[in-house]
């Protein structure tokens, strides 16, 4: 937690909609400082409130009770000031499309007072290659670096992002990250909502989990790791009739899954003591193809909200789907 003059800061902050039984609250009390230059992750399924915490980050709603202060700004009623210094990256967002790439940055960078150049943010983007293409032509994962490249050209000092890879592949995703990373080596402070756990592993300083409109953890996804997920996971491959009898009862085993295949069963165990459990794999069991892996923030995820995170992510994506149709 930031100890002084945080870039944005949520003190109690609650925000509620009428419902048919009474006020309903999408944000509950949350306590939440971010300092300057880091990258913080916002993890949460469906319901969780992640997008009504950056609808009043932004000023765009108003919470109902508490404090939120960004660059020292009330974002309600200095949203002027907010609009100099916070661009935001939606994930959906309507475009020129019979622009160019480089028409389009242009015009976006005659917005603002001290704009980046088109050609530094197309250079940082990786979208040297597309420069001329029009914006309708683009492919999903160039459209979605074009989107953070019109929130980065008008140099802000707080930059906010709401599944920045979605669409990506794995050049471009790292080629994002890498921006992200260098925007954040020149002091700007990164706000990023993700419903992907690497990224959140790979690029988060820190991460909050909401949870029906609760902060539920918040920390250092290997921080957060070491407390809530020490397990490991082990994946084998067993002969189809082998008696996984051994593995069941062990103290330290805290979950075991199979999946029966062609004369084979494919094996998943969580585990607190992954070297005794390697011991029975490669002795009496006799397994093969074994993988170890940290449990990871998925496991975190998991055991804070009883939702695994892919079935959020595909949820979440189904429904922007659908609204996009």
């Amino acid at each position: 937690m930031p100890a002084h003059d945080p870039t944005i800061l949520f003190e109690n902050v609650t925000k509620c909609y009428p419902g048919p039984h009474g006020e309903t609250p999408a944000i509950a009390g949350i306590d939440l400082a971010v300092g300057r230059g880091e990258i913080f992750g916002l993890l949460g399924p469906n319901g969780a409130g992640k997008t009504t915490s950056i609808e009043t980050l932004v000023g765009l709603r108003r919470p109902t009770s508490g404090r939120i202060r960004v660059l020292g700004f009330d974002p309600v009623a200095q949203r002027d000031e907010i609009r100099k210094h916070v661009a935001i990256q939606p994930q959906q967002a309507a475009l020129f499309e019979q622009q160019t790439v480089a028409e389009l940055l242009r015009a976006w960078a005659s917005f603002y007072p001290e704009p980046d150049t088109p050609d530094t943010i197309i250079t940082r983007m990786g979208l040297q290659d597309s420069r001329d293409v029009r914006v309708a032509k683009l492919s999903g994962g160039q459209r979605q670096r074009l989107l953070v490249g019109t929130a980065l050209i008008s140099r802000p000092r707080v930059l906010v992002l709401d599944e920045p890879s979605t669409g990506l592949d794995p050049n471009a995703r790292q080629e994002l990250w890498t921006a992200i990373r260098d925007y954040r080596e020149a002091g700007g402070t990164t706000l990023l909502s993700t419903h992907s756990m690497e990224e959140a592993e790979a690029l988060c300083d820190r991460v909050a989990i909401l949870h029906k409109g609760s902060l539920v953890a918040c920390g250092a996804p290997e921080d957060l790791i070491a407390e809530h997920a020490p397990e490991r996971e082990l994946h084998f491959t067993v002969a189809a009739d082998s008696d996984l009898g051994p593995l069941r009862h062990r103290a330290e085993v805290s979950y075991l899954s199979t999946h029966d295949g062609d004369g084979h069963t494919r094996v998943t165990v969580r585990t607190t003591d992954s070297d005794a459990v390697v011991r029975l794999l490669t002795g009496p069991i006799g397994a093969r193809r074994i993988q170890i892996r940290e449990a990871g923030l998925e496991a975190v995820f998991r055991r804070l909200t009883g939702t695994a995170f892919d079935d959020v992510a595909d949820a979440e994506r189904v429904d922007a789907e659908r609204v996009a149709s």
